[in-house]
């Protein structure tokens, strides 16, 4: 079947041409990726885990799978080098949290209720998002750093209102309304990361 469609402007034929012109796009995007912010993520999460501090998640929709899904695998790359570990925390995890904060708190506050006892100076908060403008997410920075936290940032479209915010940015520019290609950029440095981790441990030790 001849099917057109379009993505960012370009017009493909079929799945095969849509899925070349996605690769594409997507392979735009990462050689684009910031790097040095990149690596300013890596040395935090090693200086949490030297001093032995919680490393947070959140995110909404497909962004709070990609959450769930870093913070999992960062726990695992201690196992995985035969080293001491990461503690890591996603607050997307406890749907009777979320849903019981969401319906008597409101949505809004379905991170910050969980932070309010658990979060601690020295620790670190990792939000996802593509647009940069969901209210949870901003709240949760902002109480991340009101009590001395440090805040990273993950991502798309024009960065939003995180751009602004964040102790680090890691902003994968997008064009706007392509979750599809934030998401996929955001879960692919997830990967990256702890697999940097793993084999940095395997080859040095500690």
């Amino acid at each position: 079947m001849d099917e057109r469609v379009n993505i960012t402007n370009k017009v493909v034929v079929g799945i095969e041409g849509f899925f070349h012109q996605y690769i594409e796009n997507l392979s735009a995007i990462l050689n684009n990726a910031p790097t040095t912010q990149i690596d300013k993520v890596v040395h935090l999460f090693l200086q949490a885990r030297e001093r032995n501090r919680m490393i947070f998640f959140a995110g909404n929709g497909g962004s709070a799978a990609t959450a769930s899904h870093f913070s999992r695998d960062l726990a695992q790359v201690g196992n995985s080098a035969g080293v001491a570990g990461f503690r890591t925390y996603c607050l997307t995890d406890s749907v009777p949290h979320i849903t019981s904060s969401g319906n008597d708190l409101g949505y809004d506050q379905i991170f910050t209720s969980q932070m309010e006892p658990l979060f601690d100076e020295g620790d670190i908060l990792v939000v996802i998002s593509a647009s940069g403008n969901s209210q949870n997410v901003i709240n949760a920075t902002s109480l991340a750093q009101k009590k001395k936290g440090k805040v990273v940032a993950l991502v798309g479209f024009d960065g939003g209102v995180l751009a602004n915010l964040a102790d680090i940015l890691v902003h994968f520019e997008t064009p706007k309304d392509e979750y599809g290609l934030a998401e996929d950029s955001h879960h692919l440095l997830g990967h990256a990361i702890t697999l940097y981790l793993i084999d940095k441990f395997k080859n040095n030790g500690r």
